[in-house]
């Protein structure tokens, strides 16, 4: 890294201005499902183990690997009978089964709004529809959505995919989302589904979750300020690269960053107004050691952009719950 007075200064001395867009930063699903985590290693002791990454941030599993947890891949590398927490991306009914057959104490981490996802799934396969699954292969929500009624489901990406369909079952067709997806050009595939299945079935509400929905909006309405716009959150975050993909269709560069040591001064040369987000698996403490950086590129102002205020609360599977009363009953018998 260069040092920070060797370059990225916004010249004659200007002040650089930083639009912090709001909300930003961990939403109710990454909360409740760090605590799980969390609270599982204060009520059962390490090692508590985690299939996949918990929540898709790097510093986020660091911090918790330091305290115990122990991240895998797949449940044959959990001990029989050992915790296991399933991550806020949900699984599959196979690895239930799975778990179920080992003897894994079983956490469940799912997000309940990814979880809604998966209940309809199930409820419109079960109807007879052939569902269409709107998302990126490979990505752990989506795994575990198309799980839930595999022999009922086909996944598309783009329009282009839409456009290749074919069902000869003549069955009804209804579509789901992931809920991590941009939310415009998700809206271009559903179009597109609309004018290839007329009849087509739509979920009761959204299924792009009200955190990605809202850091969209956020860094929309900063975006046409910005000549730059930085985006806290690691490469494996659907949501946090949605945001990035977002300000470059704007015509506004963009780079995803996981801390501040990852800002390079050549971004900042003759910048003068960042736009500055966080995707909803970033601690929000990152975000302060961002504009601390910048801070050290040159003076700031940083100037405060929130759209909406997010009060969504989830609470702890009611195992954890049962466990706090146990440990406080304990002490105080």
């Amino acid at each position: 890294m260069a040092d920070a007075n060797s370059g990225g200064h916004a010249g004659d001395g200007d002040e650089r201005r930083v639009l912090l867009a709001g909300p930003r930063s961990f939403c109710a699903g990454v909360e409740r499902a760090i605590d799980i985590v969390e609270q599982a290693l204060e009520q059962r002791g390490a090692p508590v183990y985690v299939r996949k990454q918990i929540v898709h941030n790097v510093t986020v599993v660091d911090e918790l690997a330091e305290r115990g947890a122990v991240f895998v891949e797949e449940l044959d590398e959990v001990p029989d009978h050992a915790t296991v927490v399933f991550s806020a991306h949900g699984v599959s009914p196979a690895v239930r089964r799975e778990a179920d057959r080992r003897g894994l104490d079983v956490i469940d981490g799912t997000c309940p709004l990814v979880a809604k996802v998966h209940a309809e799934a199930r409820r419109f396969a079960a109807r007879g529809d052939t569902v269409v699954l709107v998302g990126h292969a490979g990505h752990e929500e989506v795994e575990g959505t198309l799980g839930e009624a595999p022999e009922s489901m086909a996944l598309v990406s783009t329009a282009d995919d839409v456009r290749e369909l074919e069902f000869a079952d003549g069955r009804p067709v209804s579509y789901l989302t992931q809920t991590t997806l941009a939310v415009d050009e998700t809206a271009e595939v559903v179009d597109v589904l609309r004018e290839k299945f007329p009849q087509l079935k739509e979920p009761p509400s959204d299924d792009i979750c009200y955190a990605t929905t809202n850091r969209q909006a956020a860094l929309e309405a900063v975006i046409d300020e910005s000549e730059l716009v930085l985006v806290v959150g690691s490469e494996n975050s659907s949501n946090s690269v949605r945001l990035v993909e977002l300000s470059r269709r704007a015509g506004v560069p963009a780079e995803l960053i996981d801390r501040a040591d990852d800002i390079r001064p050549e971004w900042l040369e003759g910048v003068r107004t960042i736009g500055l987000t966080a995707g909803a698996s970033a601690p929000p403490a990152l975000v302060t050691e961002v504009v601390t950086r910048l801070g050290e590129f040159g003076p700031v102002h940083v100037d405060e952009r929130e759209i909406a205020r997010e009060t969504v609360f989830f609470e702890l599977p009611s195992v954890l719950r049962g466990d706090a009363r146990r440990a406080t009953d304990g002490s105080s018998s």
